[in-house]
Parts: C-alpha cells; structure tokens; sequence
C-alpha cells in the first residue's frame, strides 16, 4: 500500500472512529456527578439574573434561528461541565452581548472553515498543483483555529473600550453624588439623583442597578458593588467599599467622592497623555523611514554609475 492510502486509510478510521464515539455518547450519556448538578444550579440561578439583566438592558443582542439553537446547547455543555467564564461573562455583560450568540459564533467559524475543505483541495486540483488532500485539509485546520479564537479577540478589545468609557462616567457620576451631598441629601438620594442627569448607556446601567436595590432589598452600595463584579468595574466595587464604610457621615462620604474623582480625573489624564506620546513617537519613526527612503531614491542613481564605472 502507498503512502497516501495509508494516510487515507488511517484518516478515514479515524473520522469513523470519532462518528462511533459520538454515537455512543449520543445514546448513552453519562449521569452527571453532584458536582456537575451543583453547577447547573447555580446556573440556572445565574441564568434567572441574566434574563433580568437582558429585561433592563434593552440594547442586548437578540439571538434567533439555528444559532439560537446552537448557543442554547454550547451554554447546558458549559453548565454541566461547571465552566464558570467569568471573565467571558463579565465582557459580554458589559458590551451587551448574549453568551449563547457568542458561543454560537465560536462553533460556527470553525466548523464552516472546515466544510470549505473540499472547495480548497477543488481549487488546487484546477490550478494543477498536484497537491495531496492533506495540504487543504491543514489549510482549513489553520483558519478553523484563527476563527475559534477571532470572536475572543474582538470582544475583548471591544469590552476593553466600553469600560474605559464606563470609568469617565463614573468619574462624572462622583462628581455628581458629591453635589448632590453638598446640597444636603443623603447617600441613597444623591445616588439616585446623580444617575438620574444622565442618558448614556453607562449611566443608565448605573441607575437600574440603584433603582433595582429598593426592590430587592439592598442598600445602593451593595447594588452598585454588584454590579462592578458583574461587569468587572473596580471602581464600581471600591465606591461600594467606601460608600458601605462612611454611609453614615455625609461630610466624609463628600470628602471621598472628591478624592476619588480627582483621582480618577488624574490618571486618565496620564493615559491620555500616554497613549499621545507612543503616537508621536509612531509618527517620528514613520517619518524617517520615509526620509531614509528619499535620500535612497536620490543616491540611487549615483551609486549605480559610480559602481559602473
């Protein structure tokens, strides 16, 4: 036997292999352990939050169709697997996205990478390269590997992004609370007026969460705390900190806003001041490079006569 149909041979025991597999774990799941059914609890739990979430979030993606379906079933693997994703969860919280469109979509790339196999090695064949099957196959593997990873990438730059706006506006949110406690309100009032100025989607964020912690029993604080774990805002959870130490004394819950604000106020101006100098040092090497090119341009011709002669 050649060595392609040996690896035509193996490559085809294999995928008959992995079909065998799947079929018998299709028939015959295993029961899942206490551990696994502690962890679809506490799921579900967080699943009943999330809808609430998606109810006060109203940009939310919405998933429909096969990639529903999809999502839907990645999500119960997770769960039942006890994969937490809390950083995922935690970016996909604060751009608005749904986990099961996410996962849908880390399926969805790969798997279509793949079923461009036979269009590849089609494509080979008509150039006449005289490739075996195996070049297009690893091909796709490749670009089915960069897909996996592509949605991961794009959400974390873009969660990377919106929490840099959700730090202005708390910021701005400081600011205000520490007027409205100026003027003689208490903690829970200035909150609550302090994220009522506002209509961004951060300050609305800010004020579901204070205005929810009336219903569920919470203090303000605590609201906001949670919310800072759940969109993975450290300045959230430090207000919540602070706020639950000196809620009682107004003048120094005044007195730390103001800290902090100012604090804040100060280091984006530094990463502002940051991100211009790497810029202007970009813009100095792109100019010399392009003076190097011209002066090469202009000896050019000199030194080849010079090599002529």
């Amino acid at each position: 036997m050649t060595g392609d149909g040996m690896t035509g041979a193996l490559l085809a025991g294999a995928v008959v292999g992995a079909g065998l597999y799947l079929l018998v774990r299709a028939l015959f799941p295993p029961r899942p352990g206490l551990a696994a059914r502690l962890a679809a609890f506490d799921a579900a739990r967080r699943r009943d939050e999330e809808n609430a979430a998606r109810r006060m979030a109203p940009t939310l993606e919405k998933v429909g169709g096969l990639r529903a379906r999809i999502g839907r079933e990645l999500v119960k693997l997770c769960e039942a697997r006890g994969w937490r994703m809390h950083s995922v969860r935690a970016d996909l919280a604060i751009t608005g996205r749904s986990l099961e469109a996410f996962l849908a979509t880390k399926f969805l790339l790969p798997a279509t990478a793949l079923l461009f196999t036979p269009v590849v090695a089609a494509y080979f064949a008509l150039l006449g390269a005289g490739v075996s099957f195996q070049v297009p196959l690893w091909i796709c593997v490749l670009f089915a590997a960069l897909f996996f990873f592509f949605p991961d990438m794009q959400l974390k730059e873009e969660a990377r992004a919106r929490r840099q706006d959700f730090r202005h506006v708390v910021g701005a949110f400081l600011d205000l609370v520490a007027m409205n406690l100026a003027g003689g309100r208490g903690v829970p009032e200035a909150l609550m007026a302090a994220s009522d100025v506002g209509d961004g989607w951060a300050m609305l964020r800010i004020r579901d969460a204070v205005a929810g912690a009336r219903i569920t029993g919470q203090t303000p604080w605590q609201a906001l705390g949670r919310l800072g774990d759940e969109l993975d805002i450290d300045e959230l959870r430090d207000l919540s900190g602070a706020l639950a130490l000196v809620a009682d004394d107004g003048a120094q819950v005044r007195k730390s806003l103001t800290a902090r604000a100012a604090s804040m106020r100060s280091r984006e101006l530094s990463e502002l001041e940051g991100k211009a100098g790497e810029r202007s040092q970009s813009m100095l090497v792109a100019q010399l490079l392009l003076c190097a090119a011209f002066l090469i341009f202009l000896a050019y011709p000199a030194v080849m006569r010079v090599m002529a002669a």
